[in-house]
């Protein structure tokens, strides 16, 4: 999950094995995310603003829709997740995204934005709803508003007798998150957020990655996302690195989908979009 504005701690912590991982998190949702945007109608040409830019990948995607006719400015607390982004971004080529190091709703901005965009960022917030009502200040009349969020409590639905270790990462995940602060039911409740930010009504999307089979990438990505959690699930109790025993995580993992015949999902994602009034 990428970095956020100032509000409760980034659950996955920061280092070096966790800015890959969202990396790798970007390529298995990026589909979901490019849809959104589109759908949304970030198009050719357009000034979009992402907060919570992390290692850079939504503001890539919202570059390759606004084309070199457009510009992408990202916002991340974290000055140094920025400079992988901007490594990454000269790298791909890209010559439209500015980053600044900051808190969206504090940065000093212009007005002119056609789009403000988000992956992962609303869950962090104490008051979205209010964060949201800062942010669009920065949108010209009929601008976009596009954000994605996990929903944590609805992946509780994939647990079954058939598959104990999938039952217990998600048992696990789920108490880190909620412990650390995060709304884990931010997804469903992004409707909520947009009409109590003043917002039109959102159209929304659920949407989750899920696979199978020995070569699925979903198993390591599963992998890499709880070693960037056992430092808070040892802190608060939840489970050891005993328990987790990352050196075996994608075996036992495989074999359970193998034995259960069933798909392994990964958390679910919600998306909302509308556009300011004329």
């Amino acid at each position: 999950m990428n970095e956020n504005t100032a509000g409760t701690a980034y659950t996955m912590g920061r280092s070096a094995a966790e800015t890959e991982r969202l990396i790798e998190q970007s390529h298995l949702y990026e589909r979901v995310t490019l849809r959104m945007l589109r759908n949304a109608g970030v198009d050719t040409g357009m000034k979009v603003l992402d907060i919570g830019s992390g290692a850079g990948d939504v503001a890539m995607a919202a570059a390759q829709l606004v084309g070199p006719e457009g510009s992408v400015v990202g916002v991340d607390l974290n000055p140094e997740i920025l400079d992988t982004a901007r490594t990454r971004v000269r790298q791909a080529g890209h010559h439209n995204i500015t980053f600044i190091a900051g808190d969206a709703r504090e940065v000093d901005l212009p007005n002119d934005f056609d789009a403000l965009i988000g992956r992962l960022v609303l869950m962090y917030l104490p008051d979205p709803a209010a964060a949201l009502r800062q942010l669009v200040i920065h949108l010209r009349p009929r601008g976009i508003v596009a954000f994605q969020e996990a929903e944590l409590v609805l992946y509780q639905s994939v647990r079954t007798p058939a598959t104990p270790f999938m039952n217990q990462l998600v048992e696990w995940g789920l108490e880190v998150f909620r412990r650390s602060g995060a709304n884990v039911g931010m997804g469903l409740e992004l409707y909520g957020v947009f009409v109590a930010a003043g917002l039109p009504a959102p159209v929304s999307h659920l949407e989750a990655p899920a696979g199978g089979g020995p070569d699925w990438v979903g198993y390591e990505f599963l992998r890499h996302g709880f070693a960037s959690l056992l430092p808070l699930m040892e802190a608060y109790g939840i489970a050891t690195a005993e328990q987790l025993d990352i050196d075996t995580f994608t075996e036992r993992l495989q074999k359970e989908a193998a034995a259960s015949g069933r798909l392994i999902v990964l958390p679910p994602h919600v998306t909302a979009y509308g556009r300011l009034p004329a």
